[in-house]
């Protein structure tokens, strides 16, 4: 379940305690999308330290926590806060996959992943490679954490993660209606951007796996859909699966094609078939 949710409902249940208690107190929760920076208040609110992957680790439960915050009149004594215990460890940003990290606890947020696979436009191609098989996010510096390694996660059944939702098929994805990708992905935080930047990714996905089950719904949307973003990078999967008969599909595309950014993603596409060595694999029926 969207983590906004679950926390807005976890708020509401201490404001409610800290109310009937003290029944003048005025509060005000948030989630994420508040007025203050989560992660700097619960760093003075010591639940944890600002680390050098940029993330609040937590003394009890490493770094996978979602933050929440509540302003109220009540005066309460405050905890102290905890000091950096990072150390000189740097496997979070060793492993950061296209070197956002610049250095400790600075992120050059233009870069992170888990940006990229946010926007809307088209993937630079100095990072398609990096994104991977990644549709939503990446997680990449909080896994190699030693202050991650042991911890129980599973503490709370409506954020167990579904694996047909988590994982789902890629193909699929490819032709959902806006409905559909409400109704199967709505209640998760992923859905937040829509459809497009999900599907995009599904497409990078399967140009990287160079699966050539996906070429006759690349074919399709290459030629129908009204998405720029979407041909675009059909056009270039196509080319990087590799197929007999792509030079045809992606020069007809060409001819007809108007939007700049398409065509230009029309030659990459072209220029990967150039270097493809076509076997009888690629010889399939489209």
């Amino acid at each position: 379940m969207d983590y906004h949710d679950v926390l807005r409902e976890r708020l509401g249940k201490v404001e409610e305690f800290i109310k009937a208690k003290v029944p003048d107190a005025k509060t005000v929760s948030m989630v994420d999308t508040g007025v203050l920076s989560d992660r700097a208040v619960a760093e003075r609110a010591g639940i944890g330290w600002s680390a050098k992957n940029c993330a609040i680790i937590t003394p009890e439960f490493g770094s996978y926590v979602y933050l929440g915050n509540i302003i109220t009149t009540v005066a309460i004594e405050p905890d102290t806060p905890i000091t950096d215990q990072c150390g000189s460890c740097t496997k979070c940003i060793d492993a950061c996959p296209t070197g956002a990290l610049i250095q400790g606890g600075q992120l050059d947020s233009q870069k992170c992943v888990a940006f990229l696979t946010q926007t809307k436009g088209f993937i630079a191609d100095e990072y398609r490679k990096k994104i991977g098989n990644r549709l939503y996010g990446c997680d990449t510096c909080q896994q190699v954490c030693p202050k991650n390694k042991g911890i129980d996660e599973h503490r709370h059944p409506e954020l167990e993660p579904d694996p047909e939702i988590a994982k789902p098929k890629l193909i699929p994805l490819l032709t959902m209606s806006n409905r559909e990708f409400k109704e199967k992905f709505g209640h998760v935080s992923g859905a937040w951007r829509g459809k497009k930047p999900i599907q995009r990714n599904a497409i990078l996905a399967l140009g990287h796996f160079k699966d050539k089950n996906a070429l006759p719904v690349l074919k399709k949307l290459l030629k129908e859909d009204p998405r720029p973003v979407i041909r675009g990078t059909a056009a270039w999967a196509i080319g990087k699966i590799g197929h007999v008969e792509g030079e045809i599909w992606l020069k007809t595309a060409k001819e007809k094609e108007k939007d700049e950014q398409v065509l230009v993603e029309i030659e990459k596409g072209l220029n990967l078939l150039e270097n493809t060595n076509f076997t009888d694999g690629n010889q399939m029926n489209v």
